[in-house]
């Protein structure tokens, strides 16, 4: 009844991988999902900083006024 030699498997689950814990692209799967996180990254990056608003000017500077769109309307001490 072939299907392949038969190997002993320790049932055991490991969040490192187990018993083998190198998959064959893991290289490109690594890319993709670097990728794909950098994407969503920016596009979350993107709506936060058009939808930023400070209806009270800070107190002291606050970095990410450099690229918020609203920043000189809400602040005109800015430069």
């Amino acid at each position: 009844m072939g299907g392949g030699g038969w190997y002993y498997v320790p049932k055991v689950w490991t969040p490192a991988g187990g018993w083998w814990p190198t998959p064959v692209a893991w290289k490109r799967n690594t890319a993709i999902c670097a990728f794909g996180i950098c994407v969503v990254s920016s596009m979350i990056f993107k709506v936060s900083a058009s939808k930023e608003r400070r209806p009270i000017a800070p107190y002291k500077h606050i970095p990410s006024q450099r690229w918020c769109k609203h920043a000189k309307e809400d602040d005109p001490s800015l430069p």
